[in-house]
C-alpha cells in the first residue's frame, strides 16, 4: 500500500509540480519502478482501485502492458491464469473507456497470447476464448472488439520478448482461427454503432494475408459491407482501409495469388472504378479524395502485371491513375509514382516476356505493349513536369520547405526517367522542350515570372540526360541556343549549369559542339560569380565538360586557365568554395592529360603555380609562423596537388613536378609532422604522385621514404605507414630499391611493434594497427624476400597474435576500427601462409 501511494505521489509531482527538478526526479523514479517485480501487483491494484485518477490509470495500464510484453518470464508458470483473469476483468471494467486505458489493456492481453501457447488458453486458443467471453458478456463487446483488432497486429510487434519460433507459432494459431474471428465480426455487424469498429478489426485480420480463399471472401458479408459503404459519410474511412487490405490480400500468400483470387478481384475492381468521378469532385473533402486515390494506387501497385498486358480493362485503371497523377495536391498525385516505375520495369525487362518463347515473339510483344502505353506515359510527362516549379513565394520558403521541394524534384526526376525508359529519351526530350519553349515565349513581358516554368522545364530536361542520344540533332541544339538568353536568376542559372554538365557527352559528340562550347563556358563563369549554389553547380559542370570534351578543349587552354586561376586564387568575384574548386583542378588536369608531353609539362607548371604560391609564402615566413598556421590554410592547397597528381596521366611529367616540389613538401613535413590532418593531406598527395609516376620518381622516392622513416620515430602518424604501403606496391619488386625499402620496413615495424604491445594499445591506436598490418600484408605480397628474413618479422608475428585477440566491446566507432585492425591481422596471416606454401 505504501508503494502504491508513493507511485501516486510521484505521478502527481510529474504532472503538477512547478519545480522542474522535482518533475525530473519523479520521472526517474517512475521509470525505475516500471522495471521492478513489484510493478506487476502495484499497477494491477491501482487499475482496480476506483479512486485512481486518469493519469494513474494511463500510467498503470502502460506499465502492465510493457511488463507483459517484455518481462513475462519474470512470473512463475502458475501466474498465467490469474493474470489473464485480471486483465479480462480490467477489459470489462474499461469497456466504455477511457480509450487509452482500454487500448493498453487490450494490447497487454494480445501480448499475453503471443507468450502463451493456444492449448493453455483452452480449446482453440485466445480467439475461441474471446468468442466465448463475448457470448457470455454481450454488454462488454466494444472492449472485446478492440482486443480482436489488436490481436493480429501483435504478430509483428517486436517489442514483445517472445522467441522467434513462438512468434511463428502464434501467427499460425491466428491464421487457423481466422474463420472464427470473421464469424465473430459478422455477428457484430448487426449492431449499427459498432460497424466502424468491426470494419477496422476486419482490416486488421486481413493483414495476416492468408487463411480464407478469395472465392469465399468475394461474397462474404464483411466484404460486401465495406464495398457498399465506400461512399458512406460515417464508414468510408474504415471501408477504404478494408478494401485496401483486400487488394493486398489478393496478391499475397502464393505465386498464383492473383489468379487464385480472381473472383475477389472481379468484385473489388468495379466498385473502386465507380469512385473515379470523385477524384475531380471539388466538393469532396481532400482527405476523402486522398483515400480514394490510395485505392487506385493500391490497385495499380498490386495488379501491375495484369495491367501491363494492355487489355482494355487494364487501361481503364491506367487512365484513372493518370487522373490521380493530375491532382493538384502533390501528396495525392505522388501516390501513383511507384506504379509508373513498376509498370516501366514490367514493360521494358525481358523477363516479363519469357513465356512468349523465341526472341522474335518476345520483341514483337514488347513493342506492342510499349505502343499501347506510349500515350499514357506522354501524358504523365506533361502532368508531372510542372510539379518541380518553384512556388511564387519561393523567397519566403523555410529550410524545411526547401528540403521538401528538393525531395519533390528528385521524385519527379525518377518518374521522368521511367517515362524515358518507355518512350525513349529523345521522344521525352521533345515533350519537355515544348514546355521550355512555352515557358520562354509566355510571360515575356515579365522576366521574374518567366524564370520559374523555364527552370522547371530545364530541371526535367536535365533529369533525362542519360536517356537522350548523344547524336540527337533536332532538339538539343535549340536548347543550347536558348540557354544564354535566359534571365540571370540564381535558381535558374544553377539549373542551367547543371543541365550543361548533364549533357557534356552530347556536347562532345554533336557536330556543333565545338561552336557551342564558348557560350557554355561563359554561362559557367557567370554561375561561378552569382551565388555559392550556382558556383557549386557550375564547377561540377565544368568538370564534366572538361572530362568529356577534353580533346576539343585542348585548343582553349588560355580560356580554361583564366577560369582556373581566378577560382584557385580565390578572386572575390568568384564564389566557388575551396571544396568545389577541386572540380576545376580535376577538370584542367584531365585536359592536360590529352596534351603532348612537352605541352603537358608546360601546362602542368601553369597548373601548379597558383597552388605553390600560398604554400611557398607560408614557408617563407619561417618555421614558427608555419607551425602556427591553421591546418585548413595548408590542406586546401595540398589537396589540390593531390588532384593534380591523380588526374594528370603523364607519369614522367608528374615525376618531374614532384621533384621540383619536394623541397616545399619536405618543409611542411619537417615543421607540421605533429599535425595529423596536414600529414594525411600531404601523404595523400604523395600517394597519388607515386601511383601516377611509378618508377619515374627516381631519387625523389628515396628522399620521401627517408623523411617518412625519420618522422615516424617521433610522431607515429598512421598515414606514414599507409604511404609506405603504397610505395611497396609500386617499388617492392624493383631490385634497385631493395636497400632503402629494407631499411624502411625494418625501421617502421621496429617502432610499431614497440607501440602495439598489448590489447590496450591496439584499442588506443586502431589506425596504427590497421595501417601496420596493411603494410605487412603488402610486404608479403610484393617483397617477401626482403620482409620474411627481416629481424623484425618474428616481433610482428607476436604483435599480430595480440591483434587477433582484440575484443569488440566498446563503442560502435571503436568497434569499426577494431574490425579493421583485426581484419588487417587476418589478411597478414593469409598472405604469410600463402608465401610459406609456395
Amino acid at each position: 500500500m505504501e508503494l502504491q501511494n508513493t507511485v501516486k505521489d510521484a505521478l502527481n509531482a510529474l504532472y503538477h509540480h512547478p519545480d522542474d527538478t522535482v518533475r525530473m526526479q519523479a520521472d526517474r523514479f517512475l521509470q525505475n519502478f516500471q522495471r521492478t517485480l513489484d510493478a506487476w501487483q502495484v499497477a494491477d491494484n491501482l487499475l482496480h482501485d476506483p479512486s485512481s485518477n486518469l493519469e494513474t490509470l494511463i500510467f498503470c495500464s502502460q506499465t502492465l502492458r510493457s511488463k507483459v510484453q517484455r518481462d513475462f518470464e519474470e512470473l512463475p508458470p502458475t501466474a498465467f491464469r490469474p493474470l489473464r483473469d485480471s486483465l479480462n476483468n480490467l477489459l470489462k471494467m474499461f469497456h466504455r473507456g477511457p480509450p487509452k486505458v482500454r487500448t493498453q489493456i487490450s494490447i497487454a492481453v494480445a501480448a499475453l497470447a503471443v507468450h502463451v501457447p493456444a492449448q493453455d488458453w483452452g480449446d482453440g486458443g485466445i480467439v475461441k476464448w474471446l468468442r466465448d467471453e463475448m457470448d457470455s458478456n454481450p454488454e462488454y463487446i466494444p472492449g472485446f472488439l478492440e482486443l480482436l483488432t489488436v490481436l493480429p497486429e501483435e504478430v509483428l510487434n517486436y517489442k514483445i520478448a517472445a522467441r522467434p519460433e513462438r512468434r511463428r507459432q502464434f501467427e499460425k494459431e491466428l491464421t487457423s482461427q481466422m474463420e472464427v474471428a470473421l464469424n465473430i465480426l459478422t455477428a457484430c455487424l448487426s449492431i449499427a454503432e459498432l460497424k466502424e469498429q468491426v470494419l477496422e478489426a476486419f482490416a486488421s485480420w486481413l493483414r495476416l494475408k492468408h487463411g480464407i480463399p478469395g472465392s469465399v471472401l468475394s461474397s462474404h458479408p464483411l466484404v460486401l459491407t465495406a464495398l457498399s459503404n465506400l461512399n458512406s459519410e460515417l464508414l468510408s474511412e474504415a471501408s477504404v482501409n478494408v478494401i485496401s487490405e483486400l487488394i493486398h490480400y489478393t496478391t499475397a500468400g502464393n505465386i498464383d495469388g492473383v489468379s487464385t483470387n480472381a473472383p475477389l478481384i472481379q468484385v473489388i475492381v468495379p466498385h473502386v472504378m465507380n469512385l473515379k468521378s470523385q477524384l475531380s469532385d471539388s466538393t469532396k473533402d481532400e482527405e476523402d479524395v486522398k483515400a480514394i486515390a490510395r485505392l487506385f494506387a493500391d490497385m495499380g501497385d498490386s495488379y501491375v502485371e495484369l495491367i501491363a498486358t494492355g487489355s482494355d480493362e487494364s487501361m481503364l485503371i491506367v487512365h484513372a491513375l493518370l487522373e490521380v497523377a493530375s491532382h493538384p495536391e502533390y501528396d495525392i498525385a505522388s501516390m501513383t509514382f511507384n506504379f509508373w516505375h513498376s509498370l516501366q520495369l514490367n514493360l521494358t525487362r525481358r523477363e516479363s516476356y519469357i513465356s512468349y518463347g523465341n526472341e522474335a515473339c518476345i520483341e514483337a510483344e514488347r513493342n506492342k505493349r510499349l505502343q499501347v502505353f506510349r500515350p499514357a506515359y506522354e501524358s504523365l510527362v506533361s502532368l508531372v513536369s510542372y510539379r518541380v516549379q518553384y512556388p511564387e513565394d519561393y523567397q519566403d520558403l523555410s529550410s524545411e520547405d526547401l528540403k521538401d521541394l528538393k525531395h519533390t524534384k528528385f521524385a519527379v526526376a525518377d518518374v521522368l526517367t521511367d517515362a524515358a525508359s518507355v518512350l525513349g529519351g529523345d521522344a521525352t526530350l521533345k515533350i519537355l522542350y515544348m514546355k521550355l519553349v512555352e515557358a520562354v515565349s509566355g510571360n515575356s513581358s515579365n522576366e521574374q515570372k518567366e524564370w520559374r516554368p523555364a527552370e522547371a522545364a530545364l530541371f526535367c530536361i536535365r533529369a533525362i540526360s542519360s536517356y537522350v542520344s548523344v547524336v540527337e540533332a533536332e532538339v538539343m541544339p535549340q536548347i543550347m541556343a536558348l540557354l544564354p538568353k535566359l534571365p540571370p536568376v540564381p535558381q535558374l542559372l544553377q539549373t542551367v549549369c547543371g543541365t550543361i554538365g548533364a549533357y557534356s557527352k552530347w556536347l562532345d559528340t554533336a557536330p556543333c559542339g565545338l561552336s557551342i562550347l564558348p557560350s557554355v563556358l561563359d554561362i559557367l563563369m557567370n554561375g561561378m560569380s552569382t551565388s555559392e549554389e550556382c558556383a557549386a553547380a557550375a564547377a561540377l559542370a565544368f568538370r564534366h565538360i572538361c572530362d568529356d570534351c577534353r580533346k576539343k578543349l585542348c585548343g582553349c587552354l588560355d580560356g580554361l586557365f583564366h577560369i582556373y586561376n581566378r577560382t584557385v586564387s580565390g578572386e572575390d568575384s568568384f564564389k566557388v568554395s575551396a571544396e568545389d574548386s577541386l572540380h576545376l583542378v580535376e577538370a584542367l588536369s584531365m585536359v592536360v592529360t590529352e596534351l603532348p608531353l612537352d605541352d603537358a609539362k608546360r601546362a602542368l607548371e601553369a597548373l601548379c603555380i597558383p597552388v605553390i604560391s600560398p604554400l611557398q609564402e607560408a614557408i617563407n615566413q619561417g618555421p614558427e609562423s608555419l607551425s602556427k598556421s591553421s591546418c585548413r590554410q595548408l590542406t586546401i592547397h595540398i589537396d589540390r596537388f593531390a588532384y593534380i597528381f591523380r588526374y594528370v596521366k603523364h607519369p614522367q611529367v608528374v615525376a618531374d613536378a614532384i621533384q621540383r616540389l619536394w623541397p616545399i613538401f619536405k618543409a611542411i613535413f619537417d615543421v607540421r609532422a605533429w599535425d595529423m590532418r596536414t600529414m594525411e593531406s600531404l601523404c595523400r598527395a604523395c600517394k597519388y604522385a607515386v601511383r601516377t609516376s611509378g618508377r619515374f620518381m627516381g631519387l625523389t622516392i628515396g628522399a620521401m621514404l627517408e623523411e617518412i622513416q625519420s618522422l615516424y620515430r617521433q610522431h607515429h602518424q598512421p598515414c606514414f605507414l599507409y604511404l609506405s604501403s603504397e610505395v611497396i606496391k609500386i617499388f617492392g619488386s624493383d631490385p634497385s630499391c631493395a636497400d632503402y625499402l629494407k631499411n624502411l620496413i625494418e625501421a617502421l615495424f621496429h617502432h610499431t611493434t614497440r607501440l602495439l604491445t598489448n590489447i590496450q594499445e591496439f584499442t588506443a591506436r586502431p589506425d596504427i594497427a590497421d595501417d601496420c598490418f596493411l603494410l605487412a600484408s603488402r610486404c608479403i605480397r610484393y617483397c617477401p624476400q626482403l620482409f620474411i628474413p627481416s629481424p623484425v618479422f618474428p616481433s610482428l608475428v607476436d604483435c599480430s597474435m595480440i591483434g587477433i585477440t582484440v575484443q569488440h566491446r566498446f563503442t560502435v566507432y571503436k568497434l569499426w576500427h577494431h574490425l579493421h585492425g583485426k581484419r588487417a591481422c587476418m589478411e597478414f596471416f593469409v598472405r604469410y601462409n600463402r608465401y610459406i606454401v609456395t
